[in-house]
């Protein structure tokens, strides 16, 4: 076939050119000389010359626009059949068209990295491989180009040893997440296991159903040293002599495996019981996993510990942006064990050499809570002043909001009751001049809860002084039920629980608490949980109703010792003085009696430590 444009003078301007090569793939295609789409795109790829896109586009928009004219104001019937043809011809065109822009920028892209990466210092050109691997940037590799770019980064071997490394890396890792991809989720839903840290180690962990999936030798060491529960720190200390081939590809499949989880978990439909806990559980989870390994790649090779620390931050980064980041709680649903604690430092490490912008504001808001939790008051205040600040600047009012609720929380847990009250009335000042409903009730809740603390404290008992405090806290209620907030519902609850409790209204406080322990269950906030049936042993214990005591109270200590938090020795101390009171044999029976229910929330191992965990507590006391 000859091409028409080859009868063209090429001193004709470029878009009549354009239009030339339009009517000959028309023209070719009314003759039934077009055999499939790939043909008129091989047409394009031809006759386009690279940089005159938006000429072509003009000169395909401008053919279009007669074309449908012509069809519209057609009477004669051969005629118009033709005209439609033609338009189809033209909206085929459209189609591949659009395919060679794809395929035109995306061989941009590659052609610019392979450039930024080679002309890079031998020092440098991990940082920069990975700052365009960076889910944040605005046009990130994807795993076709990655293919693409370990492909074009071979030629460039013989001149490079770092450079075939990591053209090597980028093959080998991609292939390893491609026999991943088709199973990524069969082991948690087949076998219900979840995503973290706790449960019980084995072969039915989902990283032990990864690691049989992958072939090469580090992915698959990696995935058991999780699936066994030891960090990725110890994976380092095994593997001295890894080289940046292997740290390439190990850092291909993890980042797509957790952009892989995250975009499956994300596209779910919403469930009221989950919500957005998988997502939250991936981010954290794979966040402290490249912190632990930045940690562990220091004493080994500098560059490796930096780019595990670049790629937490950017893990990191990207979490803070989706609406689902939990400002005011419920991440211990995502994790469970020692393994939390020590999570959380590692998460603290990246963030002191970052800016200060609206990301990290969010990401210290989570620290803060998270060591609130864990009875780390000085430090939570900490986090959250930072935050504080840096929200203030990059007007974030609902970040701000959060954490002057967030330090009212942590204030009371210091029995500091003025400064809870002060903060929580600026939170809620502010709240209502921004229009934020979920910071106004955690502000409603928190006054009304600093207010009966602060009371008590004082002992001014009488139902006058408290009727304000309860009638806040009622009135953040009600606002977090019109919200559908079952978070800040739970926390309600919990807060008119212990309200009614300090004030000897055992009935009520009973009433709330146990609510409170079901929604929180229902928003899987673990923190809460222990919390509010800690509260219901107390409450119980001061009807004299010992064995509901000690079911409620065994089972909110370990929830609490769970999650590292220290409030689990208060919970322990109530059931030793209640041990105290009926003997060692009447509260074993009592405990023996619970055992079912017991087992249904925390199994059988959880009820085993139960008696580990009040010996524990004897022998420290």
């Amino acid at each position: 076939m000859f091409s028409l444009l080859a009868k063209v003078s090429e001193s004709l301007p470029l878009q009549d050119r354009y239009l030339a090569l339009i009517d000959e793939i028309v023209e070719t295609t009314l003759k039934g000389k077009i055999s499939s789409v790939e043909q008129v795109y091989q047409m394009l790829l031809k006759g386009i010359a690279s940089g005159t896109g938006e000429i072509f586009e003009l000169a395909l928009s401008d053919r279009l626009t007669t074309l449908q004219t012509q069809v519209d104001s057609e009477k004669d019937e051969l005629k118009k059949s033709k005209g439609t043809r033609s338009l189809r011809a033209i909206r085929t065109i459209q189609s591949q068209w659009q395919r060679w822009q794809e395929q035109n920028k995306a061989t941009e892209v590659i052609a610019l990295v392979v450039r930024e990466i080679t002309i890079a210092s031998n020092e440098q050109r991990l940082a920069v491989f990975l700052r365009f691997l960076d889910p944040n940037q605005k046009y990130p590799l994807n795993l076709s180009q990655l293919q693409q770019l370990g492909k074009s980064l071979q030629q460039f071997g013989a001149a490079s040893s770092d450079l075939m490394a990591i053209s090597t890396g980028i093959i080998r890792g991609v292939a390893a997440w491609q026999r991943i991809q088709e199973n990524l989720l069969s082991s948690m839903y087949e076998e219900k296991n979840s995503l973290g840290f706790g449960g019980v180690p084995g072969e039915r962990d989902p990283w032990a159903s990864w690691a049989k999936l992958v072939k090469s030798e580090i992915p698959q060491t990696f995935f058991r040293t999780l699936a066994l529960e030891q960090s990725a720190i110890e994976f380092t200390q095994k593997q001295q002599n890894i080289t940046l081939s292997d740290w390439v590809e190990l850092a291909i499949v993890l980042q797509f495996l957790q952009r892989g989880l995250v975009t499956w978990f994300d596209q779910q439909a919403y469930d009221i019981q989950a919500g957005p806990k998988l997502s939250i559980s991936t981010f954290l989870t794979f966040a402290v996993i490249w912190s632990q390994l930045a940690s562990g790649f220091q004493t080994q090779a500098i560059a490796y510990s930096n780019g595990a620390s670049l790629i937490t931050l950017q893990i990191l980064r990207t979490f803070a942006q989706r609406p689902y980041f939990p400002l005011y709680g419920g991440i211990f649903a995502s994790f469970s064990g020692s393994s939390l604690c020590d999570a959380l430092d590692y998460l603290d490490e990246p963030l002191r050499s970052v800016e200060g912008t609206q990301e990290k504001a969010r990401i210290l808001t989570l620290l803060g809570y998270s060591q609130r939790a864990l009875g780390r008051y000085p430090r939570s205040i900490s986090f959250h002043q930072q935050a504080l600040e840096i929200a203030r600047s990059a007007k974030d009012s609902v970040c701000e909001i959060a954490n002057l609720n967030h330090l009212s929380r942590t204030y009371v847990q210091e029995k500091n009751y003025p400064e809870a009250i002060n903060y929580s009335q600026r939170a809620l000042i502010l709240s209502r001049q921004a229009g934020d409903k979920t910071g106004e009730t955690n502000a409603l809740v928190n006054l009304g809860y600093s207010e009966v603390m602060q009371a008590q404290q004082l002992e001014n008992i009488g139902p006058e002084v408290y009727e304000s405090a309860i009638n806040y806290l009622e009135q953040g209620f009600k606002l977090a039920e019109k919200l559908g907030d079952l978070q800040t519902q739970s926390l309600c609850f919990s807060s008119l629980g212990i309200a009614y409790l300090v004030t000897a209204q055992h009935e009520n406080a009973i009433k709330y608490l146990e609510i409170g322990f079901k929604t929180s269950q229902i928003s899987g906030d673990l923190y809460l949980q222990g919390q509010n049936l800690s509260y219901l042993a107390e409450a119980y214990y001061q009807l004299q109703n010992y064995e509901k005591a000690i079911y409620t109270g065994g089972l909110g200590m370990s929830l609490l010792e769970q999650i590292s938090s220290q409030e689990w020795r208060q919970t322990a101390g109530l059931l030793t003085i209640i041990k105290g009171q009926l003997g060692t044999d009447k509260f074993q029976v009592l405990l023996q009696h619970n055992r079912p229910k017991i087992i249904s929330v925390i199994g059988v191992d959880g009820y085993d430590y139960i008696r580990q965990l009040l010996n524990t507590y004897q022998n420290h006391w």
